[in-house]
């Protein structure tokens, strides 16, 4: 996998839709169309020290001329977003990647179920856009503590009308997954927000291709201790030693090996490598299960015994 080409775009405008989010409409300064994108997609934002951080698109993929954000500024967080609010203003510059999806529609599905928990909500409302203008028929649930901190709800009414369910908990309404129903041939749910509300989603027993999350979080397992293990490089045959304390993706660096990475918590799906043979301990949020079959990031997954991998 190719590294990400990164573009240096300038902040045209940043308006605060509630205390907290910041939505940041980027252009180029020379070129009039930006690298197309999908919704779901994300884009790298890269900070002065080489940080990266992930930011979902949540404008009209069907505008080139522009990709739009929306940062949550989080307190507890890596550092990225309060840097975007206190740096992010209107003629400032930022280096941009082209966008990656890993949260795609389904094509051909007959009903979308969007479900946007707080800034969760970014990589839905794309998709509200888009399916808005091409007659698709979905419903977006928007969940947020209460219609003020309810990032882009305006814009959500203007484009969903009625098929918008707005869930505000400081009102003594939450969204209850199980109150979707049961599952239907060609209907698809999409969830993105806190990890109780994807969980909440894909323990409903759904089948598993009907069913799509996006997580901004590494996965947290209690009680998980890494173990050592071996990989063989199929290419050369050369076997290379992962201690329990060091990462693949480490290891793959310190012996020559230049693998691409952004997020380097499993998050992003940038460091992606395909293996042959192995018991491979997966510990992404990206990659769906089909995929594991073949493929693992190299940043977080682990392995029991000798791993090969097709590199």
């Amino acid at each position: 996998m190719s590294a990400r080409i990164v573009m240096k775009l300038t902040v045209v405008e940043a308006i605060a839709t509630t205390p907290e989010v910041v939505r940041l409409t980027l252009v180029h300064p020379r070129r009039p169309q930006l690298p197309a994108w999908e919704p779901g997609a994300h884009v790298d934002l890269r900070l002065p020290d080489e940080r990266v951080r992930q930011y979902s698109l949540c404008g009209d993929p069907a505008d080139r001329s522009r990709y739009v954000l929306a940062i949550k500024r989080e307190e507890a967080g890596r550092g990225g977003s309060a840097w975007a609010h206190a740096h992010l203003g209107a003629g400032a510059s930022v280096p941009i990647s082209h966008p990656r999806n890993h949260f795609l529609l389904t094509a051909g599905a007959r009903h979308h179920v969007l479900i946007g928990g707080g800034i969760g909500v970014t990589p839905v409302a794309a998709m509200a856009r888009h399916l808005a203008a091409t007659g698709g028929n979905f419903t977006l649930h928007l969940c947020a503590r209460s219609a003020a901190q309810a990032p882009l709800l305006e814009e959500l009414r203007a484009v969903c009308g009625e098929r918008l369910r707005c869930w505000f908990s400081a009102e003594g309404e939450r969204l209850d997954p199980a109150t979707l129903g049961p599952p239907e041939d060609g209907v698809h749910l999409y969830a993105c927000g806190p990890q109780s509300l994807t969980a909440a989603v894909q323990a409903l027993g759904w089948p598993a291709d009907q069913v799509h999350v996006e997580h901004f979080a590494p996965l947290v397992v209690e009680g998980f201790v890494p173990e050592p293990f071996d990989v063989q490089i199929a290419s050369t045959g050369a076997t290379l030693h992962v201690p329990a304390e060091t990462s693949l993706l480490e290891v793959l660096r310190q012996n020559g090996v230049n693998m691409p990475s952004s997020c380097e918590i499993g998050v992003c799906g940038a460091c992606e490598c395909g293996y042959r043979e192995g018991d491979v301990i997966h510990r992404d949020v990206v990659l769906p299960q089909a995929r594991r079959r073949d493929h693992l990031m190299p940043c977080v997954s682990r392995a029991s015994g000798t791993l090969t991998l097709a590199l």
